[in-house]
């Protein structure tokens, strides 16, 4: 459970490796809400496929598959899960928004990344080689890694940074100007495109991609061994 909030969304141009997709800043206020402490599993994705809700066997590339997380899906495939999951549990089940899952990541905090200014391979999963500007190198484990094996951020939930890309709802816009201030999903712009969030294993440039602030955008049908998704719900006042 994720307490409301306000919370500054996106980043100030002095922020090394900021970007002007990252802005304008604003105040954004969130309702409370519910999210997975994890990215969904592949154990979990496998239940839905052999219960008929999920039409994509996904290939983990043969790194194993179990407490990893689901990679190889696309944000059409994760809402054939969000959907499978609503049904089964009676609860509305969705990807987050992009100001709930920078919310979530944050978790309270203001810096570059929930860690402080830097992050570290000690930290979380991400390709040493490139850390954040004026951040220490760290080693590249070449895969992603099983989920929770790292510490959890201040609202508990774990690799808010790194490991996977997490698909959220939004359309794609190239700034946040006109953006919802309501902590809702942005169903309006390139909705051919879906906004990704967190940095994974091995992009280049990783730790600039790791900050709390980082955005992307890639075409909803795409299938990426760096991208998997969380889930959340609403939840009553």
């Amino acid at each position: 459970m994720i307490p409301a909030g306000s919370f500054a969304q996106g980043s100030p141009a002095s922020e090394p490796q900021s970007q002007d997709h990252e802005r304008p800043m604003r105040t954004v206020n969130v309702p409370a809400f519910a999210i997975c402490q994890t990215a969904v599993t592949f154990d979990e994705w496998d239940s839905c496929v052999a219960d008929g809700g999920c039409t994509v066997n996904p290939s983990d590339q043969d790194w194993g598959r179990g407490n990893r997380p689901v990679i190889n899906v696309s944000w059409n495939d994760a809402q054939q899960y969000v959907t499978w999951l609503s049904t089964k549990t009676g609860h509305n089940y969705r990807l987050p928004s992009e100001s709930e899952r920078e919310y979530a990541t944050r978790a309270g905090t203001t810096g570059r990344f929930n860690t402080g200014d830097c992050i570290t391979t000690d930290q979380a999963n991400f390709h040493g080689g490139f850390p954040a500007t004026g951040c220490p190198t760290g080693i590249h484990h070449p895969q992603t890694l099983p989920v929770g094996s790292f510490s959890p951020n201040g609202f508990g939930l774990y690799d808010t940074h790194g490991n996977v890309w997490e698909w959220v709802q939004d359309c794609w816009n190239e700034n946040y100007i006109g953006a919802p201030t309501n902590g809702g999903a942005w169903m309006t712009g390139d909705c051919s495109v879906a906004a990704l969030r967190g940095g994974s294993w091995g992009t280049i440039g990783a730790g600039f991609w790791l900050r709390s602030a980082s955005r992307s955008g890639i075409t909803r049908g795409f299938r990426s061994g760096g991208a998997g998704f969380r889930v959340a719900r609403s939840v009553a006042p």
